[in-house]
């Protein structure tokens, strides 16, 4: 599921941001599913990836041409309990997840200046759309 600045630019907040974060389910058979498609990056660098990272780690950077960001929590908030408030936005005839504006706006409870400007992206578009 694609959380944090590629997904708040999804909702149409124009912001910078230099790496997609994922968050994902931490089961072994589903971090095999993810390394197995992130192979597809240039570099390779998935494969410098340890069986246990996603356990041991908040972040596993895999840091190719595109920087991926894997977490399995973001402010405390699992795949389990995010898969239910997800949009799913087609890509070029891929399905993929994004976190919602409510959810995002729960994973955005941070002290760093960029969540504060999605907070009140975030904040505006939730008003709006109850209008």
């Amino acid at each position: 599921m694609v959380v944090g600045g590629f997904a708040v630019i999804q909702h149409g907040f124009t912001r910078a941001t230099e790496d997609i974060d994922l968050l994902v389910d931490g089961a072994l058979d589903n971090q095999a599913r993810v390394k197995q498609a992130l192979e597809i990056l240039p570099d390779k660098a998935v494969r410098e990836l340890g069986d246990d990272d996603l356990r041991d780690w908040l972040v596993v950077r895999v840091a190719d041409e595109v920087v991926v960001d894997l977490m399995q929590f973001a402010c405390g908030i699992d795949y389990a309990e995010a898969i239910g408030d997800t949009q799913t936005i087609d890509i070029q005839g891929v399905p993929i997840p994004f976190a919602s504006p409510r959810l995002l706006l729960r994973m955005k409870q941070t002290r760093r200046e960029k969540d504060e400007l999605d907070r009140q992206f975030l904040e505006g578009k939730l008003r709006s759309e109850q209008s």
